[in-house]
């Protein structure tokens, strides 16, 4: 997870809320504070300066209405005594100007050239035009300091309405006032400073209490991001925060037994899919493959790589016929065939639509299964009816048609009937032979037999065998015997592989010409005996060579048939060599001949006859 810079730290973010909020309340607080302070200082300034000219206004409206002779001060006099009294620190000046704006007096000591002369002081004429006081603040245009000036109006009588006798004008020093709002307010910031720091340090504590918390469930999420769930979120209150905490590690002990649950889930759903002989392929919603395993990899015979996020109807080899949508509403399985000359393969697809409960199709799985074997066992079995039919239905047709003969009055001829009785004979011989050689070989299908095992000296019971076919034959045909002089004893069941040898012998005299030889030979392998019976008939093509075990075959049907064959002699041959621990096969060449080879186990010495 991407580490959370300085700036976009929760923890400043708070601390800077909390600070700016703090800075924009003190500020608020100051204005206020400041602006009050100093409209309180003014009031205060001018309440006194009104105070002061209230007594001085008494005492100069009195000398201005006394009468004088000649021996009694000027009136200037008079007045300069009475307002240089009044003019204490605050007060640079006090002008008396009468009704004609001509200056009376001033308690400036410097400034005594103006007195008698006339003024051009607009306030002053405000004043008088107006019957009111009048002041305003003003920047002293030598010292740069602010200056209130007053011009209050002096009246014959102490009701307002009265003759106006002239004005008193006052020049006083406000900048006391505004040097004592900027200590105040220079006190104001410092301490506003000291308490700005000591919030700022509150706020990083308070902060941390509520950034901690939340700080370590973060670790706790990135720990549980990366599967690790045994940390747990430290609980500091019984707040909104400390519940927090505790809901957050009751939901890590849940994904916990979650994740559990699931990997449990999924490890079982992994060993089914990798141990299981189906197939099976598994596709988002668009119908591309997500999941495979090595059964359908190994039947696909492509790798993972080049199998996923590929389209299952590509995969599959379907696209050409059929579209996900058309897999999708595949209610029947569909086969698969990617045989080849050489071998026979066939898979049988099954499709499952994922669904939500809303009915959204989430995807598809196929289970593919191999019915290789299953199509061979029912091509077999569909074969194995047609032959059993056909070889039961040309004997019985036989019958019929000579039993017929024999009903329309043939029997009555004495030269033709014997001949349909013995052809009837033999077909009903040949239909015995037949049903017994396949009950034999449902016998053996269903392991319902036993064999009587003895041990007996291979070269005598071979050469028992060969003699009495020898002293039998019919044909011009030599027999040569090529058996080692050594005794090798085998375990076997003499009746049923003396039936093995016999059919074997039986067809290499069926089809040697006159003239022709018969080989018979043993040989050892490791521990095996190999036998070999072979002969110079007219051999097998080599196409067919591997089919001559298979249960009804015949190379020429019409003579083997005519020779009275069944076509389940070397197949009942193949079950009982294979029943002997052995296996049977035939090599041979068009024209020249075949051989028929078979193996059993031996020993060297009789079971019973060991030291």
């Amino acid at each position: 997870m991407q580490k959370v810079s300085f700036f976009n730290s929760i923890h400043v973010k708070l601390v800077l809320i909390y600070v700016l909020l703090i800075i924009i309340a003190l500020q608020i607080i100051g204005l206020y504070f400041s602006k009050e302070l100093e409209e309180n200082l003014k009031m205060n300034f001018q309440d006194s300066i009104f105070q002061r000219i209230d007594l001085v206004q008494y005492s100069i409206r009195e000398e201005m209405l006394k009468e004088r002779d000649e021996n009694s001060p000027s009136i200037g006099q008079s007045l300069s005594v009475i307002i240089r009294e009044f003019a204490t620190g605050d007060i640079n000046e006090i002008r008396v100007i009468d009704d004609r704006n001509r200056v009376l007096a001033t308690s400036d000591i410097s400034n005594q050239s103006i007195v008698g002369q006339r003024g051009n002081h607009e306030i002053v004429n405000q004043s008088i035009t107006a019957q009111t006081a009048i002041d305003k603040i003003v920047l002293d245009a030598e010292t740069q300091k602010r200056v209130w000036i007053l011009a209050t109006p002096i009246f014959e009588s102490v009701a307002p309405n009265g003759e106006i006798l002239g004005t008193i004008y006052i020049e006083s020093n406000i900048e006391n006032v505004f040097d004592q709002v900027n200590d105040i307010n220079r006190i104001f910031a410092v301490g506003t400073a000291i308490s700005l720091v000591i919030t700022i340090i509150l706020g990083i504590l308070i902060a941390r209490t509520i950034t901690g918390p939340i700080s370590d469930m973060r670790k706790q999420a990135q720990a549980m991001s990366r599967g690790n769930f045994s940390r747990k979120v430290r609980v500091y209150g019984n707040d909104e925060i400390g519940q927090l905490a505790i809901a957050f590690n009751h939901l890590t002990n849940r994904l916990q037994e979650a994740q559990s649950t699931t990997e449990a889930e999924r490890r079982k759903l992994a060993s089914v899919l990798s141990n299981m002989t189906d197939g099976v392929i598994a596709t988002d919603r668009k119908g591309k493959v997500i999941l495979i395993n090595d059964p359908a990899l190994s039947f696909l015979k492509i790798s993972r790589d080049a199998t996923l996020n590929r389209p299952i109807a590509s995969v599959l080899g379907l696209e050409k016929d059929y579209s996900f949508e058309d897999l999708i509403n595949m209610k029947e399985s569909i086969n698969l065939d990617f045989s080849t000359s050489e071998t026979r393969f066939i898979l049988r697809a099954n499709f499952s639509v994922i669904q939500k409960e809303t009915g959204f199709v989430n995807g598809l799985i196929t289970v593919l299964h191999d019915i290789t074997e299953q199509e061979k066992i029912e091509m077999e079995r569909r074969e194995f009816v047609s032959n059993v039919s056909h070889e039961l239905r040309t004997p019985l047709t036989t019958m019929r048609s000579y039993l017929e003969a024999l009903a329309d009055g043939a029997w009555r001829d004495e030269n033709i009937a014997p001949a349909f009785l013995n052809v009837t004979q033999t077909e009903t011989e040949r239909m015995i032979r037949l049903v017994n050689d396949l009950l034999q070989l449902s016998k053996m299908d269903s392991r319902e037999y036993d064999l009587n095992k003895e041990f007996v000296e291979f070269n005598k019971f071979f050469n028992r065998i060969i003699d009495r076919f020898e002293m039998s034959k019919s044909q011009n045909v030599e027999f040569k015997r090529y058996l080692p002089e050594e005794s090798y004893f085998v375990e076997i069941d003499t009746d049923k592989l003396t039936q093995v040898i016999d059919n074997i012998i039986s067809n290499a005299l069926k089809y040697s010409p006159d003239g022709g030889n018969i080989r018979f030979g043993v040989t050892v392998q490791e521990n095996l005996l190999k036998v070999m019976i072979s002969d110079d008939g007219m051999g097998i093509p080599k196409e067919n060579v591997g089919r001559i075990f298979d249960r009804f075959y015949r190379v020429d049907r019409a003579r083997s048939r005519a020779m009275g064959g069944t076509g389940l002699g070397l197949a009942i041959a193949k079950e009982m060599i294979e029943a002997h621990g052995g296996s049977i096969w035939a090599e041979s060449e068009e024209g020249v001949g075949t051989t028929v080879f078979f193996t059993l186990p031996y020993e060297l010495e009789e079971a019973g006859e060991w030291d």
